[in-house]
Protein backbone atom coordinates (compact mmCIF):
# COMPACT_ATOMS: atom_id res chain seq x y z
CA UNK A 1 0.00 0.00 0.00
CA UNK A 2 1.38 3.34 -1.14
CA UNK A 3 1.88 6.27 1.69
CA UNK A 4 -0.91 8.51 0.17
CA UNK A 5 -3.33 5.53 0.10
CA UNK A 6 -2.21 4.62 4.02
CA UNK A 7 -2.81 7.99 4.85
CA UNK A 8 -6.38 7.76 3.00
CA UNK A 9 -7.25 4.55 4.65
CA UNK A 10 -8.95 3.76 8.07
CA UNK A 11 -10.27 0.83 10.03
CA UNK A 12 -11.34 0.66 13.45
CA UNK A 13 -11.33 -3.56 14.31
CA UNK A 14 -13.41 -4.09 18.31
CA UNK A 15 -13.11 -7.86 18.57
CA UNK A 16 -14.80 -9.74 21.73
CA UNK A 17 -15.50 -6.41 23.39
CA UNK A 18 -16.84 -6.09 26.65
CA UNK A 19 -17.64 -3.14 29.35
CA UNK A 20 -18.75 -3.11 32.63
CA UNK A 21 -19.51 -0.02 35.06
CA UNK A 22 -20.10 -2.53 38.03
CA UNK A 23 -16.91 -2.77 39.74
CA UNK A 24 -17.93 -5.72 42.01
CA UNK A 25 -19.02 -7.47 38.29
CA UNK A 26 -22.27 -8.68 39.91
CA UNK A 27 -24.02 -6.85 37.37
CA UNK A 28 -25.16 -7.48 33.57
CA UNK A 29 -22.12 -5.77 31.44
CA UNK A 30 -23.14 -2.65 29.19
CA UNK A 31 -21.35 -4.46 26.42
CA UNK A 32 -20.96 -8.08 26.10
CA UNK A 33 -18.58 -9.70 23.72
CA UNK A 34 -19.08 -7.81 20.48
CA UNK A 35 -16.90 -7.96 17.50
CA UNK A 36 -17.28 -5.47 14.89
CA UNK A 37 -14.85 -3.82 11.95
CA UNK A 38 -15.27 -0.34 10.96
CA UNK A 39 -13.58 0.92 7.09
CA UNK A 40 -13.58 4.13 5.72
CA UNK A 41 -16.03 1.80 3.12
CA UNK A 42 -18.64 1.35 5.85
CA UNK A 43 -22.15 2.67 6.35
CA UNK A 44 -23.29 0.53 9.17
CA UNK A 45 -25.85 1.31 11.57
CA UNK A 46 -26.49 0.48 15.49
CA UNK A 47 -30.31 0.32 16.36
CA UNK A 48 -31.61 -0.58 19.99
CA UNK A 49 -33.54 0.69 22.86
CA UNK A 50 -32.16 2.73 25.31
CA UNK A 51 -29.80 1.18 27.48
CA UNK A 52 -28.87 -1.68 24.65
CA UNK A 53 -25.27 -0.67 24.85
CA UNK A 54 -24.96 0.97 21.52
CA UNK A 55 -23.35 4.52 22.44
CA UNK A 56 -20.58 2.30 24.91
CA UNK A 57 -19.83 0.12 21.68
CA UNK A 58 -19.11 3.47 19.60
CA UNK A 59 -17.43 5.23 22.59
CA UNK A 60 -14.82 2.21 23.17
CA UNK A 61 -14.22 2.33 19.54
CA UNK A 62 -13.08 5.81 19.39
CA UNK A 63 -11.19 5.62 22.57
CA UNK A 64 -13.32 7.35 24.83
CA UNK A 65 -13.88 4.57 26.69
CA UNK A 66 -11.51 1.39 27.67
CA UNK A 67 -13.02 -1.98 27.17
CA UNK A 68 -13.14 -4.57 30.18
CA UNK A 69 -12.27 -7.31 28.22
CA UNK A 70 -11.27 -7.43 24.13
CA UNK A 71 -9.55 -5.35 22.39
CA UNK A 72 -9.83 -2.25 19.81
CA UNK A 73 -7.56 -1.85 17.55
CA UNK A 74 -6.73 1.03 14.56
CA UNK A 75 -5.22 0.39 10.94
CA UNK A 76 -3.95 -3.06 12.73
CA UNK A 77 -2.47 -1.10 16.00
CA UNK A 78 -4.01 -1.43 19.89
CA UNK A 79 -6.03 1.63 20.08
CA UNK A 80 -4.41 2.17 23.87
CA UNK A 81 -0.62 2.45 22.29
CA UNK A 82 -2.16 4.68 19.58
CA UNK A 83 -3.96 6.95 21.67
CA UNK A 84 -0.39 6.82 24.20
CA UNK A 85 1.38 8.93 22.13
CA UNK A 86 0.97 12.74 21.34
CA UNK A 87 1.86 11.44 17.32
CA UNK A 88 -0.51 8.62 17.32
CA UNK A 89 -3.45 10.54 19.49
CA UNK A 90 -2.95 13.08 16.48
CA UNK A 91 -3.25 10.64 13.64
CA UNK A 92 -6.36 8.85 15.24
CA UNK A 93 -8.77 12.07 16.01
CA UNK A 94 -7.92 13.65 12.13
CA UNK A 95 -9.01 10.43 10.81
CA UNK A 96 -11.70 9.35 13.31
CA UNK A 97 -14.43 11.97 14.86
CA UNK A 98 -17.18 11.60 17.22
CA UNK A 99 -20.18 13.71 17.06
CA UNK A 100 -22.07 13.16 20.66
CA UNK A 101 -25.86 13.95 20.73
CA UNK A 102 -26.10 16.85 23.23
CA UNK A 103 -24.59 20.01 21.55
CA UNK A 104 -25.20 22.38 24.69
CA UNK A 105 -22.46 20.73 27.17
CA UNK A 106 -19.96 20.04 23.76
CA UNK A 107 -19.26 23.52 23.27
CA UNK A 108 -17.66 26.00 25.45
CA UNK A 109 -20.50 28.83 26.01
CA UNK A 110 -17.35 31.53 26.55
CA UNK A 111 -16.08 31.23 22.54
CA UNK A 112 -17.89 31.65 19.45
CA UNK A 113 -18.87 28.56 17.01
CA UNK A 114 -16.22 30.04 14.58
CA UNK A 115 -13.27 28.98 17.56
CA UNK A 116 -14.64 26.00 18.02
CA UNK A 117 -14.72 24.58 14.82
CA UNK A 118 -11.27 25.99 13.68
CA UNK A 119 -9.28 24.72 16.46
CA UNK A 120 -9.58 20.93 15.56
CA UNK A 121 -7.89 22.35 11.95
CA UNK A 122 -5.31 24.14 13.34
CA UNK A 123 -3.99 21.24 15.98
CA UNK A 124 -5.05 18.27 13.87
CA UNK A 125 -4.05 19.09 10.45
CA UNK A 126 -1.51 22.06 11.53
CA UNK A 127 -3.73 24.72 9.28
CA UNK A 128 -2.32 28.09 10.35
CA UNK A 129 -5.62 30.98 11.02
CA UNK A 130 -5.82 31.97 7.67
CA UNK A 131 -6.03 28.48 6.35
CA UNK A 132 -8.41 27.04 9.16
CA UNK A 133 -10.74 30.01 8.39
CA UNK A 134 -10.89 29.06 5.05
CA UNK A 135 -11.25 25.46 5.36
CA UNK A 136 -13.98 26.17 8.16
CA UNK A 137 -16.01 28.69 5.58
CA UNK A 138 -15.78 25.65 3.02
CA UNK A 139 -16.84 22.98 5.30
CA UNK A 140 -19.76 25.04 6.63
CA UNK A 141 -21.17 26.01 3.22
CA UNK A 142 -21.22 22.12 2.79
CA UNK A 143 -23.50 22.19 5.17
CA UNK A 144 -25.80 24.67 4.24
CA UNK A 145 -24.41 27.11 6.73
CA UNK A 146 -23.85 30.53 6.65
CA UNK A 147 -19.99 31.34 7.22
CA UNK A 148 -21.27 34.44 9.00
CA UNK A 149 -23.49 32.46 11.46
CA UNK A 150 -20.18 31.11 12.97
CA UNK A 151 -19.44 34.29 14.53
CA UNK A 152 -22.35 33.58 17.34
CA UNK A 153 -22.09 32.16 20.05
CA UNK A 154 -23.29 28.38 20.58
CA UNK A 155 -26.64 29.87 22.75
CA UNK A 156 -27.38 32.02 19.94
CA UNK A 157 -28.51 29.51 17.36
CA UNK A 158 -31.34 27.01 17.44
CA UNK A 159 -30.93 23.47 18.41
CA UNK A 160 -30.53 22.38 14.69
CA UNK A 161 -28.05 24.57 13.82
CA UNK A 162 -25.86 23.97 16.53
CA UNK A 163 -25.70 19.92 16.06
CA UNK A 164 -24.66 21.38 12.08
CA UNK A 165 -21.94 23.19 13.93
CA UNK A 166 -21.26 20.17 16.11
CA UNK A 167 -20.85 18.00 12.63
CA UNK A 168 -18.88 20.43 11.08
CA UNK A 169 -16.25 20.83 13.73
CA UNK A 170 -16.10 16.73 13.36
CA UNK A 171 -15.55 17.26 9.90
CA UNK A 172 -13.52 20.17 9.01
CA UNK A 173 -10.14 18.15 9.33
CA UNK A 174 -12.16 15.99 6.54
CA UNK A 175 -11.96 12.68 8.83
CA UNK A 176 -12.47 8.92 7.19
CA UNK A 177 -14.50 7.57 9.39
CA UNK A 178 -17.69 9.72 11.72
CA UNK A 179 -19.27 8.25 14.22
CA UNK A 180 -22.44 9.79 15.25
CA UNK A 181 -24.56 8.63 18.57
CA UNK A 182 -27.70 9.83 18.57
CA UNK A 183 -27.01 12.96 16.55
CA UNK A 184 -30.53 13.59 15.22
CA UNK A 185 -32.86 11.82 17.84
CA UNK A 186 -33.07 15.21 19.79
CA UNK A 187 -34.55 17.29 16.53
CA UNK A 188 -37.75 18.07 14.84
CA UNK A 189 -38.40 15.61 12.05
CA UNK A 190 -37.79 18.04 9.17
CA UNK A 191 -34.61 19.26 11.03
CA UNK A 192 -33.83 15.42 11.17
CA UNK A 193 -34.28 14.99 7.42
CA UNK A 194 -31.99 17.57 6.51
CA UNK A 195 -29.14 16.86 8.70
CA UNK A 196 -29.60 12.78 7.13
CA UNK A 197 -29.34 14.07 3.30
CA UNK A 198 -26.21 15.95 4.48
CA UNK A 199 -25.02 13.26 6.17
CA UNK A 200 -25.14 10.58 3.73
CA UNK A 201 -24.60 12.48 0.74
CA UNK A 202 -21.16 13.93 2.92
CA UNK A 203 -19.92 10.65 3.28
CA UNK A 204 -20.46 9.48 -0.18
CA UNK A 205 -18.93 12.08 -1.63
CA UNK A 206 -15.76 11.99 0.77
CA UNK A 207 -15.62 8.51 0.62
CA UNK A 208 -15.75 8.44 4.39
CA UNK A 209 -17.19 5.75 6.71
CA UNK A 210 -20.06 6.53 8.87
CA UNK A 211 -21.18 4.22 12.05
CA UNK A 212 -24.89 6.18 12.94
CA UNK A 213 -26.16 5.30 16.26
CA UNK A 214 -29.84 5.26 16.92
CA UNK A 215 -32.94 4.14 18.80
CA UNK A 216 -34.82 5.44 15.21
CA UNK A 217 -35.53 2.77 12.50
CA UNK A 218 -36.51 4.70 9.84
CA UNK A 219 -33.39 7.33 10.14
CA UNK A 220 -31.07 3.91 10.43
CA UNK A 221 -32.47 2.79 7.75
CA UNK A 222 -32.21 5.54 5.58
CA UNK A 223 -28.25 6.15 6.39
CA UNK A 224 -27.05 3.10 6.39
CA UNK A 225 -26.35 -0.37 3.95
CA UNK A 226 -25.55 -2.68 6.82
CA UNK A 227 -27.63 -2.47 10.33
CA UNK A 228 -26.74 -4.00 13.86
CA UNK A 229 -29.58 -4.49 16.47
CA UNK A 230 -28.41 -4.18 19.89
CA UNK A 231 -30.07 -5.45 22.70
CA UNK A 232 -29.20 -5.89 26.41
CA UNK A 233 -25.20 -5.35 25.59
CA UNK A 234 -25.20 -7.83 22.21
CA UNK A 235 -25.83 -7.94 18.96
CA UNK A 236 -28.86 -9.91 18.26
CA UNK A 237 -29.33 -9.37 14.68
CA UNK A 238 -26.79 -7.95 11.66
CA UNK A 239 -26.98 -7.80 8.01
CA UNK A 240 -27.43 -5.84 5.12
CA UNK A 241 -30.53 -3.20 5.80
CA UNK A 242 -32.63 -4.65 3.29
CA UNK A 243 -32.35 -8.17 4.98
CA UNK A 244 -32.90 -7.03 8.63
CA UNK A 245 -35.63 -4.73 7.41
CA UNK A 246 -37.12 -6.93 5.26
CA UNK A 247 -36.83 -10.47 6.68
CA UNK A 248 -36.04 -9.95 10.31
CA UNK A 249 -34.64 -13.19 11.97
CA UNK A 250 -34.92 -12.17 15.47
CA UNK A 251 -37.92 -11.49 17.75
CA UNK A 252 -36.74 -8.22 19.30
CA UNK A 253 -35.78 -7.20 15.65
CA UNK A 254 -39.25 -7.67 14.68
CA UNK A 255 -41.22 -6.15 17.40
CA UNK A 256 -38.99 -2.92 16.84
CA UNK A 257 -40.12 -3.08 13.27
CA UNK A 258 -43.70 -3.71 13.91
CA UNK A 259 -43.41 -0.01 16.58
CA UNK A 260 -41.99 1.74 13.73
CA UNK A 261 -44.14 0.32 10.97
CA UNK A 262 -45.87 3.06 9.36
CA UNK A 263 -43.33 5.98 11.34
CA UNK A 264 -41.49 6.88 7.84
CA UNK A 265 -41.71 10.47 8.07
CA UNK A 266 -38.02 10.97 8.04
CA UNK A 267 -37.65 8.85 5.56
CA UNK A 268 -40.13 10.63 3.06
CA UNK A 269 -38.61 13.96 3.92
CA UNK A 270 -35.06 13.04 3.11
CA UNK A 271 -35.73 11.71 -0.04
CA UNK A 272 -37.84 14.36 -0.76
CA UNK A 273 -35.15 17.11 0.11
CA UNK A 274 -32.68 15.19 -2.46
CA UNK A 275 -35.37 16.25 -5.33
Amino acid sequence: MSGNLRAAYAEIDAEHVCKSFDRRGSGSPAVDDISMKVTSSSAIGIVGESGSGKSTLVRMMCGLLSPSAGSVSYNGAELSGVLSTRAGRREFRAKVQYVAQDTTSSFDPRRTLRDAVRLPAMRLLGLNSKAADAQVNSTLESLELDPAMADRFPTEVSGGQRQRFSIARALVVRPRILLCDEVVSALDVSVQGAILNMLRQYCIDADCGLVFVSHGLPATAFIARDMVVMRNGVIVEKGTTDDVVERPQDPYTAELLEAYRGAEDIERLAVAATR
